[in-house]
Formats: structure tokens, sequence, C-alpha cells
């Protein structure tokens, strides 16, 4: 079996593959500081939680936009697991040529996405993940990352509006029953969604003009993606597993040597 491991600066999201078929996912809140102990006793009961002996991985592949719990997590798969994780980094094979103007800045997270989204979907295409930032990225139909737009993602704006500004509450991210909103947390719930179904409606649009490609497929992934892929017809699929299905992808290509 292989673990896949997605450290976003919110989650940290596994998933365990037997062969193509996810069996199982769970996530671990990723603001926390842990030991490697702490992360391998975790991971471990959430592996027997879900049903999958621990000795029964074979290896371990890892993505991750946050360095500084990369070396307790990894320490934890070599002492718990008894496995030397591969890690997504410069040199890695992954399927993907980056061509913009700093390669080295491109997160991991988007380019294990640009690889499933093109492994999967076919190139050219346009991908979308609504996480912690909100982040926008064309590979073109060679498979080369060409650009890409960061925006705030929906929480980041959330969180904005009522640390910084002192009478809104804190509220439930969901849309509203009608953008004419009465009150103040539906108000705040309507510039929320309806705002980030806006601009990924114009971001797509601008996009799809400027590349020349008015049937540019668009692939969204992304926790909080099913709200806007549900309120808008620029989106043509949401795939909720799309960055550890590439995680998959990018292992299989360094195991087969392609």
């Amino acid at each position: 079996m292989l673990l896949v491991i997605d450290v976003g600066n919110t989650n940290i999201t596994y998933g365990v593959f037997r062969g193509e078929e996810l069996v199982s996912t769970f996530r671990m809140t990723t603001k926390l500081s842990r030991t490697s102990d702490e992360y391998g006793i975790n991971l471990r009961n959430m592996l027997v939680y879900n049903t999958i002996d621990p000795d029964d991985i074979e290896d371990v592949i890892v993505a991750s936009v946050v360095p500084n719990v990369m070396h307790s997590l990894l320490s934890a798969i070599i002492k718990y697991l008894h496995r030397k994780a591969i890690i997504v980094e410069p040199g890695i094979k992954t399927g993907i040529r980056i061509v913009t103007a700093n390669p080295q800045q491109i997160g991991a997270d988007r380019i294990v996405d640009a690889a499933a989204a093109y492994e999967i979907y076919g190139g050219p295409v346009f991908v979308i993940d609504f996480g912690t930032a909100t982040t926008y990225d064309f590979i073109d139909e060679t498979g080369a990352f060409v650009s890409g737009v960061t925006a705030p993602g929906i929480r980041i704006s959330a969180r904005a509006l009522w640390e910084d500004a002192a009478r809104l509450p804190e509220i439930e991210i969901k849309k509203p029953d009608s953008i004419l909103a009465k009150e103040t947390i539906s108000t705040m719930q309507a510039g929320l969604v309806y705002g980030q179904i806006g601009q990924t409606e114009y971001i797509v649009k601008l996009t799809k003009k400027e590349t020349g490609l008015p049937n540019l497929k668009v692939v969204a992934t992304g926790g909080l993606g099913t709200i806007i892929a549900n309120e808008t017809d620029c989106i043509d699929v949401y795939d909720r597993t799309l960055t550890l299905q590439g995680l998959r992808i990018i292992y299989n290509k360094q195991k087969n040597g392609r």
C-alpha cells in the first residue's frame, strides 16, 4: 500500500492507495506543533482506526508547503512506519515542465495538482485549488506549467473580516439563501461566497480570452470547492481527491522511471 501525504497550511491530508484505488483518507491539523513521536503515534492510530495495518504501508510520498513541520513528520515516518518518504521537490519526475519566470517558487501542491489534472483530464487544462489560498494554474497541451494566479482563500477572507472589523462575528462559511441579505451574518456569507464565485468566473473568462482557448477545461479541487463548483458553470469538473491522486501519479513516475 502507498501512503500519500499533502501538508497544507491548514491541514495535513493523508491518503492510502491500494494500487490505483484510494481506500482511505484522513486529516490532521497543521497549525499544532508536534514532535516526531506525536506525529508517528497519531498516524499509526489513524491507520488502525481506518482498518489499515501500518505494516502494510510499503512506500510514502509527501508534498508540503509548510517546511517547519517536515523534520518531525519525516522522522515519524522513519521511526513508526520504517519507511523513507519520497518528497516532491525540484528534480523529481512529475510529468510537468515549469516554464514560469521563477520555477523554484511554485509550491509543491500546485505542481501535484497540475500533474494530476494533466494526467487524468489531459491538456490544456486550468486547475483551481480552493485551499487556504485560492490558486489558478494554466497547463498547456504539452504539460508545461505556463502561468498562475494566487488569491486569498475563502477562509483567509473570512478571518480578515472578523479579526479586523471589531463588530463582525466569526461565522460559518456557506451560501446564504439569497444575495439580497438582510442581516450581518448572511451579508458576510453572501460577500464571501458570491465574491469568490465572481472572482472565479472572471479569472476563468480572462484566462480563456488571453490563451485563445474558449473551450479550455477547468478542473477544481480543495475543501470549499464544492460550494463554488455547485454555483457556477465555468468549472467543468470538481475532483475532491485531485491532490492525493497527483501524489500517486508522481510516485508511479519515480518507480517507472518516466
